[in-house]
């Protein structure tokens, strides 16, 4: 089959209405922790057509006050980076967003023919190379999809998931429909060792006014129940519509064209929207996340959750079947990211060592008892100092302490 790329875009000079931000901006909008670029980590992003311009890029992210390593290209199975009108934006978005939100990352673009098996391949190839994160944001339907091709997608998912890849995916731009008749979800954003990345509108930062995108006339974050993928354990308290199936999004972020993302296409700057821009801020994120923590959060679904507090719950608005509410919902799943937040909530509680009894000191510090001196500073008891040898003996979890064979 055929994918396409899930963005919406509008130049500046078309874009009358509405405000925009940079990557770096929302950054600080989605708490990114401070001190942490994503150095060390390997993000890739995964391309069925279009082209980047490294030109473009490097003055892209100096106009944002920055440098960022030049992408890597892969080509797999022939394909070469090609400018096509229908997804250069796709391809500079993805290269863009995680670029200046995750600036110390090495970026990796593998660029593939648009089929089953280039698709599969690129993500095959991103596993074997073995980076820490991977960002997709084509696909669709399930519908569309053959059991068997599902079948090998989701086995090179869950062979990422073991190696300790984070695998984020855009849940498609055409609401609770997914741009067809009736209610569908977008394949690979509904596999359960994936990300699943729904949509947000955010017209103020200043407070923060943040609702579920949906622009109308069938342009909305995609979200509701798979039908082919059964309801995860993680999700069991999440109350799916229906309770036995897996629900999408997991996770979400600005998506709105309206309020939208600035990046650079073709040499224009652009105005860029779409789910396709919330897939790639996560794995920025899980790149910065990665570094901070000393290891790969990898699949964390699980995870997510699991835990409480690391981000802002959405509960106003719908994407056509599916209304917002409190908690998980199949518009914009548990929420978006505050990074601070999660970074606390994913860092281990530090566990006290062992500490002997109050008032001892260490071997250094130890002196046998002395004599006592008389008026004259001569010593009245024996002669120089006298030292006593105590055995200590620290065992088990609760630090039992015994001296000399006795427990004190």
């Amino acid at each position: 089959m055929k994918f396409k790329p899930y963005v919406k875009f509008r130049s500046f000079k078309h874009h009358t209405g509405g405000v925009s931000y940079t990557p770096k901006q929302l950054a600080s909008v989605y708490g990114f922790p401070t001190g942490f670029n994503g150095s060390g980590k390997n993000v890739a992003v995964i391309e069925l057509g279009g082209a980047y311009s490294q030109v473009d890029l490097n003055s892209y992210f100096k106009s944002l006050g920055m440098t960022v390593k030049p992408v890597v290209f892969h080509a797999i199975q022939g394909a070469t980076n090609t400018s096509d009108p229908n997804a250069d934006a796709e391809v500079m978005l993805d290269l863009c967003v995680i670029g200046a939100m995750a600036p110390g990352v090495q970026l990796h673009c593998y660029m593939a023919p648009n089929t089953d098996a280039g698709f599969l391949g690129a993500i095959q190839q991103a596993i074997t190379d073995k980076v820490d994160a991977i960002s997709i944001s084509w696909g669709g339907p399930e519908d569309d999809w053959d059991t068997t091709t599902i079948n090998n997608f989701n086995t090179v998912f869950q062979q990422a998931a073991a190696a300790g890849i984070t695998v984020t995916a855009a849940c498609g731009d055409g609401g609770s429909s997914d741009g067809e008749s009736g209610n569908h979800v977008d394949f690979p954003s509904s596999s359960p060792y994936v990300l699943g990345c729904g949509g947000t509108s955010l017209p103020t930062t200043a407070p923060i006014n943040e609702v579920v995108w949906n622009s109308g006339g069938g342009e909305a974050t995609g979200g509701g129940v798979s039908s082919i993928f059964a309801l995860p354990i993680w999700q069991s308290k999440s109350n799916v519509p229906g309770g036995k199936a897996r629900g999408v999004p997991d996770v979400a972020g600005c998506a709105d064209p309206n309020t939208g993302w600035s990046v650079i296409v073709d040499g224009q700057d652009m105005v860029v929207g779409g789910t396709s821009a919330v897939a790639p801020m996560w794995a920025a994120l899980a790149a910065v996340l990665g570094q901070a923590l000393g290891k790969n959060v990898g699949s964390f679904n699980s995870l997510l959750y699991s835990l409480t507090g690391w981000g802002r719950d959405i509960t106003v608005g719908n994407n056509g079947t599916y209304i917002a509410r409190v908690g998980w919902d199949c518009n914009t799943g548990q929420g978006v990211p505050v990074g601070t937040k999660l970074l606390a909530v994913l860092t281990p509680a530090p566990v006290p060592g062992p500490s002997g009894p109050s008032g001892s000191s260490g071997p250094s510090g130890s002196s046998g008892p002395t004599g006592s001196s008389g008026p004259s500073g001569s010593p009245s008891g024996p002669t120089g100092p006298v030292s006593t040898t105590k055995t200590i003996v620290v065992t088990g979890t609760n630090f039992t302490v015994t001296v000399n064979g006795k427990t004190v």
